[in-house]
């Protein structure tokens, strides 16, 4: 059971990782005026929703809920954001927030794999993989704004 639990973990890791990243995204497009990085925040926005998706079908294949992330951390990253695109809503400083934001979701799924790796379900690793490796190719995307 607890092998099946840290599958289960990862999986709420992939989805957590993925809405924060959606809703960061959303709240900061509004704030972009650079055509080129819009482009880019679209197009991670979309690969975010794609593997949020696949986590989601795959929860309510097996049975499992996926909760929602935190609303007071979701309203603390929208007043975050705000406030340091108030300050500075350049292209460069816009690009290192999602930098840092993306580099935190990293760090978080990279930790939860290895945690995981021995026990979970092979379609979860995968899940988990596929969004981790899009996540470094977006960090690298990212750095050409800054």
């Amino acid at each position: 059971m607890a092998e099946e639990k840290k599958g289960e973990e990862l999986l709420a890791e992939v989805y957590r990782n993925t809405h924060y990243a959606l809703a960061s995204i959303s709240d900061i497009l509004p704030e972009t005026e650079d055509a080129a990085l819009r482009e880019e925040l679209l197009k991670m926005h979309e690969g975010y929703e794609k593997i949020s998706g696949k986590a989601a079908l795959y929860a309510r294949e097996k049975g499992l809920e996926l909760k929602e992330p935190n609303a007071v951390k979701r309203a603390m990253m929208w007043g975050s954001i705000k406030m340091n695109t108030i300050k500075d809503d350049s292209r460069a400083h816009i690009a290192e927030m999602m930098t840092q934001g993306t580099v935190m979701g990293i760090t978080a799924l990279a930790r939860s794999i290895g945690d995981a790796k021995e026990s979970a379900d092979g379609e979860v690793l995968s899940i988990a993989q596929e969004l981790l490796h899009l996540e470094e190719g977006y960090e690298r995307a990212l750095k050409t704004y800054l």
